[in-house]
């Protein structure tokens, strides 16, 4: 039998990137414990509009833990007290009648606030883009099939691969740092047959393009910690290296031309 939940919200509300913010209390009451974080803000959000208020904007789509739109820092937590889990799976039965929760957006330079709880995410886009395209030629299934990949590459791959992009990893790391993430999605890459003949230029572009906009890491191991699919810290020490090799490789080929 689900609980009722009245709770106390202070969430941080900001018209506009360039207008100052501040926290905002809001009462939040008759909240279902089977309700979802979000749906909880949704139920806020429709007192708030009844009332002819302007509702609360806050990141989300699929609402099923996969896109990685979602996101806050829920009392000082990226995605909230819960590990491996997104802030749209977070359920209201891990909170208490009467607790008062601090919402507020990501904090992080490369991720400038756009309204309330909505920052700006698009430098993690630009360094995938850096990437660029597989071009082997991978054919139709059966094909690709063919290509023989020992289990435990196709599993890290697959471990790699399971990055949202939420940018927890940003936000909850004390530098700022897009490590975790470019991490994961170079060794997604980097690590099967298909990825090999873009590797090492790969590597150097997306690094590269990572560091024009967020910081060094330094081994705190906060992004791991805050990551909806807990992805290992391991895949740092991978790009490090690809990245080193990435110099020496790239350098000689440009000596060749």
């Amino acid at each position: 039998m689900s609980r009722i939940l009245n709770l106390t919200l202070s969430i941080w509300r900001q018209p506009g990137p360039n207008s100052p913010g501040q926290f905002v209390t809001y009462p939040a009451n008759g909240i279902p414990d089977d309700a979802s974080f979000l749906e909880m803000l949704d139920i806020v959000n429709e007192g708030l509009i009844e009332a002819g208020e302007i509702p609360i904007e806050f990141p989300h789509d699929c609402r099923e833990g996969i896109c990685g739109t979602c996101g806050v820092m829920i009392n000082g937590r990226a995605h909230g007290q819960e590990k491996g889990t997104a802030t749209c799976q977070l359920h209201m039965r891990k909170f208490n009648d009467g607790d008062t929760i601090v919402i507020e957006p990501w904090r992080a330079t490369a991720f400038p606030i756009v309204r309330d709880l909505v920052v700006d995410r698009s430098p993690l886009d630009k360094i995938v883009e850096a990437g660029g395209y597989v071009s082997a030629p991978t054919g139709t299934a059966p094909d690709a099939n063919e290509t023989p990949i020992p289990k435990e590459v196709a599993d890290s791959a697959m471990d790699a691969a399971a990055c949202i992009g939420c940018g927890a990893c940003v936000a909850a790391c004390p530098n700022s740092a897009g490590q975790l993430f470019t991490s994961a999605k170079l060794w997604h890459l980097n690590s099967l047959p298909q990825g090999q003949a873009e590797r090492f230029r790969r590597t150097e572009a997306m690094v590269e393009t990572m560091e024009d906009f967020f910081g060094s890491c330094t081994n705190h191991g906060e992004c791991s910690e805050a990551c909806p699919k807990e992805i290992e810290q391991d895949f740092i020490a991978y790009m490090n290296r690809d990245y080193m090799k990435s110099k020496v490789y790239n350098r000689k080929l440009a000596g060749q031309n």
